[in-house]
Parts: C-alpha cells; sequence; structure tokens
C-alpha cells in the first residue's frame, strides 16, 4: 500500500509539471515591481490579466544581460523610446507613444521593411545588402500554404493577429503591460495607444513595454522599456505672467501700478474637459478680494510694493453617470482647501451628474518699483566735433516715469528698425529725477531709426524715433521725423535687444529616430 501512494503521489507531481512550467505575463512583464505594488486593480477595457500564460516558443523570454540580446538586430542594438501626455486627469485618456530608434543609417521603409539609408552606403561596416530584414519576401514565402508551421501569426497569448488592409507591414509586436494587465498590438516601428484612466489608480504607476520583431515563423525581443506616469484627480494646471517692462519674465518680481496678464494653461491632451463649464476663482493676496472669471486669461495690477501670495482654484463640471452611494469618496486630504471636494456631486435630470473637479496654482509674487513708461522728448544738433569733421552729432532727451534706471542703451538702425547698425550701452548718472541726455554720433546723411532703452536690476522700457540727418551743406543737419513707442518693424530691434540685455544680465560676474 505505501508502495501505491508513492507511485499516486509521483503520477500528481507529474501531472503538475507542465502547469508549473508555465510561464505567466506576470512572469515575463512583471519582474521589477515597485515596493507597494499590489495585484488588486481595476479592469481596464480592452486589457488582459497577466495571469494569463505566454507562449515562449513563439516569444522566447531573455533576461537582462543575456548575450542572445548583442545578436538581437543586425548592426547594433534598438532601443526603444517610451513617453506619454501624463499627467492625466482621472476619467480622461491618456496616451501613450513607442518609437524604435534604430542603429546608425538604418531605417523602416514604406512596406515595413527595414533598409540601410542611401546616405551611408559606403561606410565599410555596413553590408553591401540594401535591406537589413526583407520582411516583404518573408511574407512572400510565409504565403505559401506549403511552409512554415501553421498558427504561428498570434500573440504572446495565442490570441491572432488582426489583419485589416496593410498588416503585412506591420512586423513588430508590442506587449504594454501596467496594473496586473496587458495589451498586445501589432505595428511598424512606431504605435501608440490610448487608455481610459477612469478605472486607473490614482497616484503614479509604471507602463513597461516589451518590443518583438518577426524572425521566420517565430519572434525575437529586440528591446524593453518603462516609464512613469501619473493619474490624478486634480486639474492639472500651469499658470503663465507676462507683464510689460519687467526684465526677467521667470523669477516671479514684477512692477507695481503695471498691469500682469495671467494667463491659464490646463493639461487636457485628450479634451476631456472640452464641454465642461470651467471657472477660474483667483485670489491675488492683497486684500482686493476675490475675482471668478470663466475666461483663463486676467489682468492685475498691484499698487503696494510687497510679497503676495497668489492663489488660483479652477472648477471644472464634468457631466457623469451619478455613483452609487457606496462609490462615494472618502473625505478630501487636508491639502485640499475647504469646501473644495475633488469629486462633489450635483444632480441634473435625466439622472445624470455634474462630477466637480479642482485644480490649483499657487505663486508667491515679489512686486517692485519699475521703469513704467519712457519717451524722447527732444532731439538737438550738436556743433561737430573737431576730431570727427565728417560726423553728425545728435542729442536726445529721454524722460521717464518711475525709478531712476541705472543704463541707456541705443540702437541705431536702417529706416524699417529691421537691419541694426551700431549698438552702444552707458551707464545712467542722474539724480531723482529721470531725465537721460544721450548723444549719438552719425556718419552719414539719410534717414535712421533710434531704439532706447532704459533699464534697472528688474525693469526694461523701451522706446524709438526716426531722424533724417541731412547732408554737410543743409541748413539744418537734421529733421525729427517721429518719436513714438516701438511698434511696428521697430519690433524686431526690441527683441534684440531684450535678448542682448537679458544676456548680458545672467552672465554678470557673480541614432536615427523611427520616423
Amino acid at each position: 500500500m505505501e508502495c501505491l501512494y508513492w507511485v499516486l503521489g509521483f503520477l500528481l507531481l507529474a501531472a503538475r509539471l507542465p502547469l508549473d512550467a508555465a510561464r505567466r505575463f506576470r512572469d515575463v512583464l512583471g519582474s521589477d515591481r515597485q515596493p507597494g505594488y499590489t495585484r488588486e486593480h481595476n479592469q481596464l477595457r480592452g486589457w488582459s490579466s497577466d495571469e494569463n500564460d505566454w507562449d515562449e516558443k513563439l516569444y522566447p523570454v531573455w533576461k537582462r544581460g543575456d548575450a542572445r540580446w548583442k545578436s538581437s538586430w543586425k548592426g547594433g542594438r534598438v532601443q526603444a523610446v517610451l513617453t506619454s501626455d501624463s499627467p492625466a486627469l482621472v476619467g480622461s485618456n491618456i496616451t501613450f507613444a513607442v518609437n524604435l530608434v534604430f542603429p546608425r543609417c538604418q531605417k523602416e521603409d514604406a512596406n515595413g521593411n527595414i533598409v540601410y539609408e542611401k546616405n551611408c552606403r559606403n561606410d565599410s561596416t555596413l553590408s553591401p545588402d540594401l535591406y537589413v530584414y526583407n520582411w516583404t519576401a518573408a511574407w512572400s514565402e510565409d504565403s505559401d500554404p506549403g511552409t512554415g508551421p501553421a498558427g504561428h501569426h498570434v500573440f504572446p497569448d495565442g490570441k491572432p493577429f488582426p489583419r485589416p488592409h496593410g498588416w503585412r507591414k506591420w512586423n513588430f509586436v508590442y506587449v504594454f503591460h501596467t496594473l496586473g494587465q496587458y495589451f498586445q498590438k501589432l505595428g511598424r516601428c512606431s504605435v501608440r495607444i490610448s487608455v481610459n484612466t477612469a478605472n486607473l489608480t490614482l497616484g503614479p504607476q509604471v507602463m513597461e513595454v516589451t518590443v518583438y520583431r518577426r524572425h521566420g515563423w517565430a519572434y525575437v525581443p529586440i528591446a524593453h522599456v518603462r516609464d512613469v506616469y501619473v493619474v490624478t484627480d486634480q486639474i492639472p494646471v500651469f499658470v503663465t505672467m507676462f507683464q510689460k517692462n519687467d526684465r526677467n519674465v521667470s523669477d516671479e518680481t514684477f512692477l507695481r501700478d503695471l498691469p500682469i496678464m495671467f494667463d491659464v494653461l490646463i493639461h487636457d491632451p485628450s479634451h476631456f474637459l472640452n464641454e465642461s463649464s470651467i471657472y477660474y476663482k483667483w485670489n491675488f493676496g492683497d486684500n482686493t478680494g476675490l475675482f471668478v472669471s470663466n475666461n483663463h486669461t486676467l489682468n492685475h495690477t498691484y499698487v503696494l510694493n510687497g510679497t503676495f501670495n497668489l492663489n488660483l482654484t479652477v472648477q471644472a463640471s464634468v457631466p457623469g453617470p451619478c455613483p452609487s452611494p457606496s462609490a462615494l469618496p472618502k473625505p478630501t486630504p487636508s491639502s485640499v482647501p475647504a469646501g473644495d471636494n475633488p469629486m462633489e456631486l450635483s444632480e441634473i435630470p435625466d439622472e445624470k451628474c455634474q462630477i466637480n473637479r479642482y485644480g490649483y496654482f499657487e505663486a508667491t509674487l515679489k512686486i517692485v518699483e519699475g521703469i513704467l513708461e519712457i519717451n524722447v522728448v527732444q532731439t538737438a544738433d550738436v556743433p561737430r566735433p573737431a576730431l570727427q569733421p565728417d560726423s553728425v552729432l545728435m542729442e536726445f532727451t529721454v524722460v521717464c516715469e518711475g525709478i531712476v534706471p541705472r543704463e541707456v542703451c541705443t540702437i541705431i538702425s536702417d529706416p524699417t528698425c529691421l537691419l541694426a547698425q551700431e549698438m552702444v550701452c552707458n551707464s545712467v548718472h542722474v539724480d531723482e529725477t529721470c531725465l537721460v541726455t544721450v548723444r549719438r554720433a552719425f556718419k552719414e546723411a539719410g534717414m535712421y531709426c533710434v531704439n532706447f532703452t532704459l533699464s534697472d536690476d528688474t525693469s526694461l522700457a523701451l522706446t524709438s524715433t526716426m531722424v533724417s540727418i541731412a547732408g554737410k551743406d543743409a541748413a539744418s543737419s537734421f529733421t525729427t521725423v517721429s518719436a513714438a513707442l516701438v511698434s511696428g518693424g521697430c519690433l524686431a530691434i526690441v527683441v534684440i535687444v531684450t535678448a542682448i540685455l537679458v544676456h548680458r544680465a545672467l552672465h554678470l560676474p557673480g541614432g536615427h529616430l523611427c520616423h
């Protein structure tokens, strides 16, 4: 009897061996799980559980460091670049894109074959053959019913390939894996997939992609890549700020008594919020109250110097089905302001609800005095200097409003204000009155555009005037044509001088991608 038990036990063990030896998707794709990983996740539409079996005969599995990776591709290694449009607001779609980067001088042609680029054919290290991989010829052989095993046009889980028009040009198999589930896709050297985030777990998650290439009647791994993406219940919000005469737009220091333009940018690449009613609630921190608007841009002027805390709340109402009472969310984190529940519900007809989502932006702004405006008020002819009898010396009187500048720069250019001929910068030494006298020499007669820039550490103001310089024998050596703030063609000079001055301020002492 004891011998019989031993035989039965051996048979049971032998019967279990094939099951135990079978590879599962989680064994192939989930080797590097993060701490705190859990297998309890909601089902993603169109995705499958990584508990399914993996066909290792058709899709061999190589560990990291396996020597076979070196010969998985002719001419070098293929790299896969994985990107996404993360962060994604829960309920929206997140898109992942994979692009294959081939070794030097290789590319995919219109038929899906991998070929050598023509301008690289003279490289002595490359094969004289046109093709790296001629899969068109391989498909021709494959179409012969007398060759090859049947049923090899399948994914790693055994599901058959889709066969739309042109599918024979798709010679790469992509296996995406996240949250205990996988998605298989047949494609060329670049693929994209979109996933609805309604059932995704909030927070940072990892997406892994393994890429196989066609190899006879089987497939060979050529690349593995992973990237982190984020699903959030708060609207991703960013605010750009612009102010006229502000010298550095990135230091969050602005000028008193000049309006600041705030522009709210919502990261919504899948256009999930396109049909939503969006409201912007502004608190500028200067005791001017709460501003509510449905416009993403707003101007605000600070009238006092100091430091102010800017707070913005963005609210978007998203139509959706009413969840059951048991599905209502837990209390919001302490970081969410009172009254701003990330998933407030309000009933509307036909058993629909408005799901209110919120986004937040905060910034600390420093408000200082600066140069608010400048104007050329007088232009005068100065007697020609003895050392430069052929030059015409002009004197310009420039006045400004606001703080006294530290530097004045002058650009002399052609009448269109586009072609700069000379730029000169000088320190300014004036008292509390903002009045600057600038002298500039003109060597030839003609019409000139003269641009003036007054600046200090935080502000930079511009203006320009047109001057006509007459010849030596003319009764008057000059004519002032106009004096006005920079506009039209002079804008190019404004860009040039601004770039130069910012550059000076910042430098003071103190492979081929798949097409």
